[in-house]
């Protein structure tokens, strides 16, 4: 086979089920190896722009727990995705990207390739070091023997705890070159369990507990962990409140113990202690609650890629979630129900009145994927029909995701009705041409929401 040939072989050995692409030139061939069938029967979803393309993977993933794979232009396309790869890189999202590049400029034995690369397309160190800061693991390969075993690899690292976005950087020599076979088998890594002594340390401080309140903001991650949620809350008879920027329903929010999204510390008054479950910022500033016991519960709880957290930890939990919160809800003494939750204020304005219909009008089952920034927590605040796994937020730090990512949760769940909830700020920053040329091409009907405030806030 070819090293086209391969790439393809491993993703489909590795579970990959679908490739999003935005390709130039470079990937002549691996059209070749899509256009002969013989590797890959899976799904490829081509675009016109990669932050078309990346972010259609990311609400694929975000909406089906599943790896997917993006497959962009060098150099330049590998510029483009680097905010969102940023985004998954922060957010746990695990995707292998990969890019092309030309490590013979054409001198023979080379093949012939334009003068293009020389002059426009090349960067001391290729697109891997471009793509570095803002993945998990970045590498440009070097020989063409090992291609499918780091496509391999890729895939494990990827979805290794923590999970996140990696990159591989492939030459178009190497896609060209004759494999002498298939890498051998090889398995995805699963999550690690949180160990019994330290959700033992948590069980107790939350037993003794006389105000216990949970906090979280992507929980929600895994639809499983909502239920999960809600049986350890009503075991301790706790409020969950969602923080700041809550990436996901995390919690029902018709529930009796919902606390609401909470921008102001005072919420936590009367809290003696405080479960913090795959939060990133659960109060403001940091140092601003010290009198509390905090436990600290994540896949990846004290967020490395921070400069700085600073927050109270008493117990750290890391590892799967899901599992954890059933395990602590098993494990807990149970508290009466006689706690009064006071409940969110409802908002009032003309956000609020339209966040109002699309609730009364969306069908069960509907998928909202929000990009509003001013516009953002009365929206949120209203919208309390949606179900686990029916809700996405676009923006982390950048905008220009939401139409995408909307796309690419519409892919993964066609019966489904998806609408995006996007400011007109972050209407410009999205690449709107190419998206709406996406849906288009591959039958991709979504509802854009656009809230409009005249003005740049």
């Amino acid at each position: 086979m070819t090293g086209a040939e391969s790439v393809l072989a491993a993703l489909k050995a590795m579970g990959v089920e679908a490739i999003f692409a935005s390709p130039g030139s470079d990937w002549a061939p691996l059209w070749e190896a899509l256009a002969s069938n013989r590797y890959w029967s899976e799904r490829y979803v081509s675009s016109r722009h990669e932050e078309t393309a990346i972010a259609m993977a990311m609400g694929y993933s975000k909406s089906t727990g599943k790896l997917p794979a993006v497959v962009v232009h060098p150099t330049v396309g590998a510029l483009h995705t680097t905010m969102i790869a940023r985004a998954a890189l922060h957010e746990r999202i695990p995707m292998v990207i990969l890019a092309g590049e030309v490590i013979g400029f054409g001198e023979p034995p080379s093949p012939k390739v334009g003068r293009q690369w020389l002059r426009l397309l090349a960067d001391l160190g290729g697109p891997a070091r471009l793509m570095e800061p803002c993945v998990k693991w970045s590498f440009g390969l070097n020989n063409p023997a090992i291609l499918p075993q780091t496509v391999q690899r890729a895939c494990q690292l990827a979805v290794s705890a923590p999970r996140g976005p990696v990159f591989v950087s492939v030459p178009t020599e190497y896609l060209l070159a004759d494999m002498s076979g298939e890498a051998p088998p090889s398995a995805l890594p699963a999550l690690p369990a949180v160990s019994d002594s330290t959700l033992g340390k948590m069980q107790e401080v939350l037993s003794t507990a006389k105000n216990p309140v949970i906090v979280t903001e992507e929980a929600g991650r895994d639809p499983a962990a909502v239920d999960a949620l809600v049986a350890l809350a009503e075991a301790l008879n706790a409020p969950v409140f969602e923080s700041w920027q809550p990436c996901y329903l995390n919690f029902p929010r018709r529930h009796r113990l919902y606390g609401g999204i909470i921008t102001e510390n005072e919420a936590f008054n009367d809290a003696d202690v405080m479960l913090l479950v795959e939060s990133v910022l659960p109060w403001h500033p940091p140092g601003s609650i010290v009198d509390k016991k905090v436990l600290v519960l994540g896949e990846d709880p004290l967020h490395p890629r921070l400069p700085f957290w600073g927050f109270r930890a008493d117990v750290v939990a890391a590892g799967e979630v899901t599992d954890a919160l059933r395990r602590l809800a098993r494990g807990v003494s149970k508290k009466s129900s006689s706690r009064e939750i006071k409940k969110p204020k409802v908002p009032e304005g003309p956000t609020a009145e339209v966040a109002r219909i699309l609730n009364e009008e969306l069908p069960a089952g509907a998928i909202v994927v929000n990009e509003t920034i001013t516009h953002r927590l009365d929206l949120l605040r209203s919208l309390d029909r949606l179900e686990p796994g029916g809700f996405f937020e676009a923006s982390y730090g950048g905008l220009g995701v939401g139409i995408g990512l909307a796309l690419g949760a519409k892919y993964a769940h066609p019966q489904h009705t998806v609408a995006c909830t996007i400011g007109d700020g972050a209407f410009h920053y999205n690449p709107v041409v190419a998206s709406l040329g996406a849906a288009q091409e591959h039958g991709l009907p979504i509802l854009v929401v656009l809230f409009n405030n005249a003005g740049y806030l």
